[in-house]
């Protein structure tokens, strides 16, 4: 697996199915340059975390575009099932018209340029990649097949990452919105300490 934290994102151009059910051949992740993106994969569709995934990501998309994130999903299928899964009632084991792009990685290269293909199944595992406006992946999280992300928590980090951009000020173990940063100083973390030890 590799880590991309502090690097370039790797692009891509791919087929997709876009957040309106348009198919396109030639999507692409620097099209969203200048913005932040959340870039997600899954194992596969039509199976069993993975629709639980992509709807609470589906259920947030609005918390997302209040952060101006563009959310963007990727598996191993074709655009055609990915297609047929947004046709699929979510009580009948689809996932329903979400509302950001999905894309075509049939030939497994955006999953092995992003480091997460499992060795031994052949899919994506379930990783998850905050990009900057820049193109730099800020934070990554990559989970094993049976266990289900927390899409809240990817949330928090788009929120943190805008915190430091604004302030300059770094953010604890455990900072929500709202709370208190420290500066990146000995004297800052003393400050910080200080008043929040116990709460840690």
């Amino acid at each position: 697996m590799s880590v991309l934290v502090g690097r370039q994102a790797p692009d891509f151009e791919a087929a997709a199915v876009l957040g309106n059910g348009e198919i396109v051949e030639n999507f692409k992740l620097s099209s969203g340059h200048g913005k932040l993106r959340v870039l997600f994969f899954w194992p596969l569709d039509f199976t069993f975390v993975c629709p639980s995934e992509i709807i609470a990501h589906n259920n947030r998309l609005e918390q997302f575009k209040e952060l101006g994130v563009e959310v963007i999903g990727v598996s191993i299928d074709s655009q055609f099932t990915h297609y047929a899964w947004r046709q699929t009632a979510p009580e009948k084991g689809g996932i329903g018209e979400v509302g950001f792009p999905i894309v075509a990685d049939v030939k497994h290269e955006i999953t092995q340029a992003y480091g997460i293909e499992h060795p031994e199944a052949g899919v994506a595992m379930r990783g998850s990649f905050l990009i900057d406006e820049d193109g730099v992946v800020q934070h990554q999280v990559v989970n094993n097949l049976p266990l289900g992300r927390n899409v809240d928590e990817m949330l928090r980090m788009v929120k943190a990452l805008k915190f430091h951009q604004k302030n300059g000020e770094v953010c604890p173990a455990g900072w929500d919105e709202g709370q208190e940063g420290m500066k990146d100083t000995a004297e800052g973390v003393a400050k910080y300490l200080e008043s929040h030890f116990n709460e840690l």
